[in-house]
């Protein structure tokens, strides 16, 4: 792969609005981060493959990781007797149906199954992405506006 490929790669991923996209073939792995909150601009790895089996040469690239993990353990735990919902495609994350209209939901308010709780826009579609618990809305873990990835927590459920 040569730098011209790569570059159109770091291209496309800045535009496609994903955080983070790992690329793997047989002599070279491509990690590219963007979009993440606190991070100045795009973060990208390169890291050749040696031939022979040898010791790993990337754990630089493994170092930001670690902190972004240590500090969601915490979170976890206290959180633990919520319910989690999560995305279900990746897009961009709006509490609103339209600028000019209120809220779906605030925390503190009672959901059942099947009630709106907010869109995700993938592709210029909005999708409306409805509750499959009902509960009282703990937390909102997603600003509005911000993109969001597949799975990645978006509110708290109190079940209770």
């Amino acid at each position: 792969m040569d730098i011209k490929e790569i570059q159109s790669l770091i291209k496309f991923v800045a535009k496609s609005g994903a955080s983070e996209v790992k690329l793997e073939m047989e002599d070279v792995k491509i990690t590219i981060r963007t979009g993440e909150v606190g991070s100045k601009g795009e973060t990208t790895y390169i890291q050749q493959v040696p031939a022979v089996a040898a010791a790993p040469t990337a754990p630089a690239a493994a170092a930001p990781a670690a902190p972004a993990a240590e500090s969601a353990k915490p979170a976890a735990s206290e959180d633990s007797k919520y319910i989690t919902v999560k995305s279900p495609i990746i897009g961009t994350f709006y509490r609103k149906p339209s600028p000019d209209k209120p809220v779906f939901i605030e925390v503190g308010d009672t959901i059942n199954t099947g009630d709106v709780l907010c869109v995700i826009e993938a592709m210029k579609l909005f999708n409306e992405i409805e509750s499959e618990v009902s509960g009282k809305i703990v937390k909102v873990l997603v600003d509005d506006a911000s993109p969001v990835e597949f799975d990645q927590p978006l509110f708290l459920v109190d079940p209770s």
